[in-house]
């Protein structure tokens, strides 16, 4: 496909399959698919959308809120098989295997939420195990659903919120078919489990997609409430409309088997629990507001 060239514009949007030349950019938060075939010769970029760029796992985009920065990878649209097949070690019943498609794109964090953002966002650091790189620990729903908020507020371009089951399983299988990201079965030098307390985040090697520790280390809080899965809703599923228990996933560092940091694994708690294995991921909605100047 011939790509379109642009010369020497003011613009707030990306187009696909474009070539821009001499541009100037004005990006608020960005549909990934829209760079899709794009490249950018002595091109800048201003706004909220500054910090960005590709690698060997894909597009990448970063904010930075009171000197911390946040890398998050945009998860491109696709379909997969969630849940785990009846053979796989460790299975349980409420993993049954369907197709799901995710329709839309996402932004989601590289890494869990770490404490020295928590800290800067809700001036407190509730963590039992201290360290600004180590994940946020202790924190429950509620508490993270507090956080999101008063980030959203502070920082306008932003649309923070929770993964769902499907999204986060999406991204943590990056691709693959195998109980774990890294293949059918893991070790300790792969995985923060069977241990003592939490490891930096970026501690372990990342996943197809650039996702950190989405495996073990902590617990990670979902959007769904818990329930069975519906498998008649297969794209961009959202779980049951109400319940008692907030989804989790992942598995954490002091699970004596791996079977429970799969990742098909699901578990939940009351939302307002506080547990120091427990932290959370955020994710980031796409917004293309798309104008030219």
């Amino acid at each position: 496909m011939s790509k379109r060239i642009v010369k020497s514009k003011s613009l707030k949007e990306v187009e696909a399959n474009t070539k821009y030349m001499g541009c100037t950019f004005y990006l608020d938060c960005v549909d990934g698919e829209n760079f899709t075939g794009t490249e950018f010769d002595n091109c800048s970029f201003r706004g909220w959308f500054r910090d960005w760029g590709r690698d060997e796992y894909g597009l990448w985009m970063a904010f930075t809120y009171k000197n911390v920065r946040q890398l998050m990878r945009w998860i491109r649209p696709g379909t997969f098989m969630m849940g785990s097949p009846e053979t796989e070690e460790g299975r349980n019943e409420d993993e049954v295997q369907h197709q799901v498609t995710i329709s839309k794109g996402f932004w989601l964090a590289e890494t869990t939420c770490t404490q020295e953002l928590w800290e800067a966002v809700m001036e407190n650091n509730p963590s039992e195990f201290k360290g600004d790189k180590k994940p946020v620990d202790s924190v429950s729903w509620d508490d993270c659903n507090a956080f999101v908020k008063k980030l959203n507020e502070e920082v306008l371009e932003l649309e923070l919120c929770f993964p769902t089951e499907a999204q986060w399983e999406y991204a943590c299988r990056a691709g693959t078919t195998t109980a774990f990201s890294f293949g059918e079965s893991i070790t300790t030098n792969q995985v923060n489990y069977d241990g003592e307390t939490t490891v930096e985040v970026k501690s372990f090697g990342c996943n197809n997609w650039g996702l950190y520790e989405m495996h073990g280390n902590v617990w990670e809080w979902c959007n769904d409430w818990y329930d069975k899965y519906d498998i008649s809703m297969t794209t961009d599923p959202v779980g049951a409309i109400s319940g008692s228990y907030r989804g989790l996933r992942g598995g954490y560092w002091g699970l004596d088997s791996s079977g429970s940091v799969r990742s098909a694994y699901r578990f939940s708690f009351v939302p307002d629990y506080h547990g120091d294995n427990i932290g959370f991921r955020f994710c980031l909605r796409s917004q293309n507001k798309a104008a030219e100047l």
